[in-house]
């Protein structure tokens, strides 16, 4: 089974109607169910888009809590990053100088090469400049 890495775009336009991708995350959803594909996030992934419905969201607080428990009924399988992907993100920033990736961007795609994961439900620039994954 393949797995898709899921980033918190990719979440929080699946989530929040009001999100200008919002039928592009759906349809996107829907393509790795079908496909019988399974989704990975990091925890990092995890914690920024709890951080990013509570900030953003109508009804933030419930919306956030309503993801939170459908991460631990099964929605994705939470990949925890570890010290060594930390270093190697931490590696990635500062050898990809003419990017502003963010130490969370970084840790997936560390652990995104890490799994031997080719696609991903993200909507952040900063996935398309990495360059190395399929975004559906």
């Amino acid at each position: 089974m393949s797995e898709v890495f899921v980033d918190s775009g990719g979440f929080f336009a699946y989530l929040v109607l009001e999100d200008a991708a919002h039928e592009r995350a759906v349809k996107a959803f829907d393509r790795v169910q079908t496909e019988g594909s399974s989704l990975v996030a990091t925890n990092a992934v995890l914690f920024e888009t709890h951080a990013l419905i509570l900030s953003r969201a109508r009804d933030g607080r419930d919306l956030a809590l309503r993801f939170l428990d459908s991460v631990l009924m099964g929605l994705c399988r939470v990949e925890r990053v570890t010290r060594l992907d930390e270093q190697h993100a931490l590696d990635l920033i500062r050898k990809q100088q003419d990017k502003a990736f963010s130490y969370c961007d970084a840790l997936s795609f560390v652990v995104i090469e890490r799994l031997g994961i080719e696609q991903a439900i993200a909507f952040d620039r900063h996935f398309r400049q990495y360059g190395r994954l399929t975004l559906l």
